[in-house]
């Protein structure tokens, strides 16, 4: 009987402890040999090395916390984040864009609330706003990028060039490109081009902030005046050859490649594309411009800013601790300094030193007048790709006035809901 008991005695506390391990990691708590692992999801790939660096550095300062990194293509995450956030499984520690994806994943409450979270204090207040909703810090946008052409500006001085004030100018300067032979704006038109120069070509056209806001509400419309003219500019530009029609099967990889080559004067997307252009070219000299689309007295905005990639921790996670320490961790100036400089990328923390060529070369652009990038303030998805869709069917040949109105039909769908 004592040898029956016994068994059964080591049975039931067998039986305990691998409830009890079970218990462990479905709480979020050590997993084995007492590590827990969280997972980190993002869309930037060519950070991906440098985010291997960072995250072997915090391993060894926090030797029970592993991360395991995942990179999503851009298009691919800012449809499907949320979907992978649901059960809390993946993307503990996640990025998210501003605007559309920012609003969804609110809506889906997967925002853990960092607003009394120390690290909160090492960024500049005044760039983190796009990571704030209902008096809450639910991210905070780890890096300053500027959504206009990259021009090369080598090519500037050998031309005698300068970046233009006004529609007139900007145009003389895309047809004297031409005539010497370089393709005067490589665009992106496949993916990110027509999302990207719209910005700072309605950010003069349109000079009111809140016109996405006006438009969901039904104050504005994209038939109006400001996007019509928006349309129209991007068709001369078509018309004249300074972006050529093929250009919708033109990825940005594929564009970045026509800049290295110094095939192209400009670069339709934003200073984030300035490391890789580098990275194939490393003597290219580069800076930034936006095309005024307005009379040189009638402009307001000089360019365009937004603040993304915003760092954020899932409220469905139960592995949260371990997610707000990796958060910090990145949020520390040295290890920001370290990101900044290794990808090219300006970053909304305080006490950063920058150090490549290409930051302080465009670190300018911190001091003039920019407006944070208008496409994301679009606060619905399918109105955002309507919007862009219009900019890629005028490339395609089809009338601004029309597909300004196709645009506007799915307003007001989304409207009516």
């Amino acid at each position: 009987m004592n040898k029956k008991l016994s068994s059964f005695l080591a049975s039931i506390f067998v039986m305990v402890l691998a409830l009890a391990g079970c218990s462990s990691n479905e709480t979020g708590g050590s997993g084995k040999d007492g590590v827990t692992e969280i997972s980190f999801i993002h869309w930037r790939g060519e950070d991906a090395e440098v985010f291997k660096e960072l995250i072997s550095k915090f391993e060894k300062e926090n030797p029970k916390i592993k991360v395991n990194m995942t990179v999503y293509p851009s298009e691919e995450y800012q449809s499907t984040a949320q979907t992978l956030l649901r059960d809390g499984s993946t993307g503990d520690v996640f990025t998210s864009f501003p605007g559309s994806q920012f609003e969804i994943i609110k809506k889906a409450g997967f925002f853990a609330d960092l607003s009394n979270e120390e690290f909160v204090q090492n960024y500049n207040e005044n760039l983190i706003e796009a990571g704030k909703a209902d008096g809450k810090q639910l991210a905070v946008p780890l890096q300053l990028v500027y959504n206009q052409p990259v021009y090369n500006a080598g090519i500037f001085e050998e031309l005698g060039l300068e970046p233009p004030k006004d529609w007139e100018g900007f145009l003389a300067l895309c047809e004297t490109l031409k005539e010497n032979g370089y393709t005067p704006i490589a665009f992106p038109g496949a993916d990110i081009g027509p999302g990207q120069l719209m910005n700072s070509m309605m950010m003069n056209n349109a000079p009111d902030e809140e016109i996405f806001a006006k438009l969901m509400a039904g104050d504005a419309k994209l038939t109006d005046e400001w996007w019509v003219k928006t349309l129209s500019q991007f068709k001369e530009l078509t018309d004249k050859g300074y972006i050529a029609k093929e250009a919708l099967g033109t990825k940005h990889d594929g564009a970045i490649a026509l800049m290295a080559q110094e095939k192209a004067g400009m670069l339709a997307s934003g200073s984030y594309a300035m490391a890789g252009i580098k990275q194939q070219n490393p003597d290219i000299k580069l800076q930034l411009l936006a095309p005024i689309t307005v009379a040189e007295n009638e402009a307001k905005y000089e360019g365009v800013h937004t603040t993304t990639f915003m760092l954020a921790v899932n409220s469905k996670s139960e592995k949260q601790d371990a997610a707000k320490k990796f958060v910090s961790f990145l949020s520390e100036s040295e290890n920001a300094g370290e990101y900044a400089n290794k990808t090219g990328q300006h970053v909304t923390l305080k006490d950063v030193t920058y150090e490549s060529e290409e930051l302080k070369d465009t670190a300018v652009w911190m001091e003039k007048n920019t407006r944070f990038q208008p496409r994301f303030l679009i606060p619905n998805a399918d109105v955002e790709k309507a919007v862009i869709a219009s900019i890629q069917a005028v490339i395609g040949g089809t009338d601004p006035e029309k597909a300004a109105a196709e645009a506007q039909k799915i307003v007001e769908q989304n409207l009516s809901k």
